[in-house]
């Protein structure tokens, strides 16, 4: 079971998460477990107060060290109780590292979690010096807080967990699993407004359909991720299905022509 706890203002948003899908079947089949902690649980003082104003001045209010520590660390406290023996505290900020599945897979190595979501102008410098072992960011834009950017980071655990899918092998097909974009899918019928599926789908023949699909994905991340292929070392049978996606693909504009 992986350990999931958030530190959050928001608690109910999680409920897209926890409520359907995947990540609702993962959650009550005993895949994961989600703790949420609010921060004015932990606060000092009757008005349950988080934030205050920047020191220096400037719009906004800035979240408080002090009850955003107190929650964090009973949050890896109820890890270390449950026997988790490797976790990680992720701030999820703009200025953290951007998401990716190889990422995804690094965490997807604790036992446990614990996630920092951010309101407001940001967090106290200190409380991220002294708590925060990691920044994930998914994107570069402005959200109203790191609620969002935590559920998609879940989201993209739960279902890397073995038995979350119903389909084992959903997971090592999906995009990026292999540093590629994914193929062109279909299903039925099989003409659409005169539109056929791909012979090659049809005929049986399981050693072309993998041909198939493999040069399909790699076209499709030549055309639409380039950066993608820069960092992977193909092999030379998926350099020469490339070379033909390309040599197909200028056949076919001359066409047009």
């Amino acid at each position: 079971m992986m350990h999931l706890d958030v530190v959050t203002l928001f608690p109910e948003m999680f409920n897209a998460l926890t409520g359907s899908g995947i990540t609702q079947r993962a959650r009550s089949s005993g895949y994961y477990e989600l703790v949420l902690w609010n921060p004015r649980d932990f606060s000092g003082n009757s008005y349950r107060s988080v934030d205050d104003r920047p020191y220096g001045g400037g719009p906004g209010m800035v979240m408080m060290a002090e009850p955003l520590a107190k929650a964090l660390r009973a949050a890896r406290q109820r890890q270390v109780s449950c026997g988790v023996r490797r976790t990680r505290t992720v701030y999820l900020s703009p200025q953290g590292r951007p998401l990716t599945q190889k990422i995804v897979e690094e965490l997807g190595g604790y036992e446990g979690l614990v996630l920092l979501a951010g309101r407001y102008e940001g967090v106290d410098e200190r409380l991220l010096d002294a708590e925060i072992e990691d920044e994930i960011s998914i994107g570069d834009y402005v959200l109203s807080g790191g609620e969002l950017p935590a559920m998609v980071l879940m989201d993209a655990l739960i279902r890397r967990i073995p038995g979350a899918l119903n389909d084992a092998e959903s997971a090592q097909q999906d995009s990026f699993a292999n540093g590629l974009l994914d193929c062109p899918q279909y299903t039925r019928p099989e003409v659409y407004e005169s539109d056929a599926v791909p012979a090659v789908l049809l005929s049986g023949h399981h050693a072309q359909i993998t041909k198939w699909r493999m040069k399909q994905s790699l076209g499709r991340t030549w055309r639409r991720r380039p950066d993608l292929l820069a960092n992977l070392p193909l092999s030379a049978e998926q350099t020469a299905l490339l070379e033909e996606y390309k040599l197909e693909s200028k056949e076919a504009r001359e066409l047009i022509k």
